[in-house]
């Protein structure tokens, strides 16, 4: 075999020597290496920053050369250190770029360098400089997933002190640059605020329908806990979880935030039924039950909000979803100590006519007290729309006792004009919650659905089958009782 000859043995052999030669060149010193940067630092603390850099800068490389992390961040850390003690921002973020840029630069030494920038972020003198670090850090750390849980935090930083300057509009589009739920390494309370801080920004921004998207990358089920949430256990892209960054609520926090979220959202469009859920779901939260005057005002709001929604089918729900919801609401334990609550719910389930004058007399204080829903900016249509959910409770309730009034009877049951009783029940026919027809020139008004002529037919042979059976039966038994008390049936001859 000639000296060149190519063969897997020979391959072997010259990858086992270059990895040999290589950890012979790679090897370093700890110990001088430490003393060396030491010295370096110590040039810097006696005002020559320039050589300090320089040598600091020349550490790194050899460290760098040797892949050993160790020494890398070591090195990077005291690069940014001194920059830092002597105040110098520029040198600063020139020599976070320049270090992020270098060849070979290790993944573990830029993610720990640009989280030891980050800490610097709050120490400085003014918010142009604040401003100005965190650009740069963003600088560094776009296009890579390494670190792209600080990204997310730097983004969320800057909005918040775009926030604070009174810029909503700015601070919403800064941070919904980020999109935190592909993060498989970022703790899920962490990405859960992240994204409700977006919705956040987003309805103070008074754009609903960005919020609305933002809002259903979050699935109820999220708020519930579930293996592989933990720090430091595997995520859905076999990365490690990190621990969610500080001042990040608990889960439970998160979700009772969450629903209040989402009951602002559905406040701008009225959807009562939606806002009744979102109550109802915040009332069945761990700890919630446990405080009186938590779980007391929600309640009542839940018995306010499902006596405002609409009692037939809709875009949010079914008459059925409504019913359920009232029902479930009227046996809850709590509901004993608000019997008036508890009235009130019974007062739409029952069918029997209810005079709006007796009705204000009754829930009126309550109304006026219940300031979070019948006052502020939807106060006066949610008032508006409480005497309409009566009004059309009680043209429900006529539908099941009529099939023909006068116009005249229904705006005297309803407590309204013939004109206004008339366009109410044109809504409710419109909505299919009613099936009638008005005859003007008579005054009468047809409740019910016309039958066609095979209908009509068909329940009339049905009722004359059940008509034959009840003769038949009432036969039977009087054969029968005339044959227990020997008593002979007809006339006597």
């Amino acid at each position: 075999m000639s000296v060149g000859e190519f063969t897997v043995s020979n391959i072997h052999m010259d990858e086992d020597k270059r990895e040999e030669e290589k950890q012979k060149d790679s090897s370093l010193d700890i110990d001088k290496f430490k003393a060396d940067v030491a010295a370096a630092v110590q040039l810097a603390e006696q005002g020559d920053l320039t050589r300090s850099l320089e040598g600091l800068l020349n550490l790194e490389k050899q460290a760098r050369v040797a892949e050993d992390v160790t020494a890398s961040k070591a090195a990077c850390s005291a690069v940014l250190e001194v920059c830092h003690k002597a105040k110098d921002l520029k040198q600063l973020e020139e020599h976070i770029v320049l270090l992020a840029k270098r060849r070979g630069q290790l993944k573990q030494v830029i993610q720990a360098f640009v989280r030891q920038a980050m800490a610097y972020i709050d120490g400085l003198p003014d918010k142009e400089s604040q401003v100005s670090l965190i650009k740069t850090l963003q600088t560094v750390t776009e296009g890579k997933i390494f670190v792209e849980i600080e990204r997310a935090r730097l983004t969320r930083k800057l909005a918040a002190m775009r926030e604070a300057e009174g810029n909503i509009a700015e601070a919403a589009d800064t941070l919904q640059e980020v999109a935190v739920e592909t993060f498989g390494a970022m703790a899920k309370t962490e990405k859960i605020a992240y994204i409700l801080e977006q919705v956040r920004l987003c309805l103070a921004k008074r754009d609903f329908i960005r919020a609305q998207i933002l809002a259903r990358k979050i699935s109820p089920r999220a708020f519930q806990k579930q293996q592989g949430d933990s720090t430091g256990e595997i995520g859905i892209e076999g990365t490690a979880i990190e621990e969610a960054d500080a001042g990040i609520p608990s889960l439970g926090e998160l979700k009772l935030r969450y629903y209040q979220l989402m009951i602002t959202y559905h406040q701008h469009y009225h959807s009562y039924l939606e806002i009744c859920r979102c109550y109802k779901a915040i009332y069945e939260s761990e700890g919630v039950q446990d405080d009186p005057a938590v779980w007391g005002p929600v309640l009542k709001k839940i018995c306010w909000y499902a006596v405002l929604a609409p009692k037939y089918s809709t875009d949010e729900g079914s008459s059925s979803d409504v019913t359920t919801l009232i029902t479930t609401t009227a046996s809850y334990k709590q509901m004993g100590d608000l019997p008036l609550h508890k009235q009130l719910l019974s007062t739409f389930t029952n069918p029997e006519i209810v005079r709006w004058g007796l009705f204000e007399a009754q829930f009126g204080p309550e109304v006026a007290a219940e300031s979070d829903v019948f006052l502020g900016e939807y106060g006066e249509k949610r008032q508006a729309d409480l005497k309409l959910r009566v009004t059309e409770h009680n043209l429900l309730t006529v539908a099941k006792y009529y099939t023909r009034i006068t116009t005249a009877r229904l705006a005297e049951l309803l407590d309204l004009t013939p004109d206004q009783a008339e366009k109410q029940l044109a809504e409710l026919v419109v909505a299919k919650a009613v099936c009638a027809k008005v005859d003007r020139p008579a005054g009468v008004v047809v409740i019910g659905k016309p039958q066609q002529p095979e209908d009509t037919l068909n329940a009339w042979s049905a009722n004359i089958g059940k008509l034959l059976n009840l003769v038949e039966k009432a036969t039977q038994q009087i054969q029968k009782e005339a044959m227990v008390h020997k008593v002979q049936l007809g006339g006597a001859a």
